[in-house]
């Protein structure tokens, strides 16, 4: 009987912070894109990947604006 007076007021308080915590997670967007999720790593590494060769070839991109760049000046 004793530890009734001592289980109640616990299972009430472990309660309460259950409650927070829900509350916690849908007010941050935890649940927001639940289908998405797993897709999105692979997806960051995929535009990661795509950030990484870009940045290694400027050089094709500097050579292809400098060949339009002189076919317009042959066009004046």
């Amino acid at each position: 009987m004793l530890s009734i007076f001592l289980l109640i007021p616990l299972s009430l308080m472990l309660f309460v912070v259950a409650i927070w915590a829900i509350r916690y997670a849908v007010k941050s967007n935890q649940f927001e894109d639940l289908d998405n999720a797993s897709q999105r790593i692979i997806l960051d590494d995929r535009q990661e990947r795509r950030q990484t060769i870009q940045a290694h070839t400027p050089s094709d991109d500097i050579t292809q604006a400098d060949d339009t760049a002189d076919s317009n000046k042959a066009d004046d």
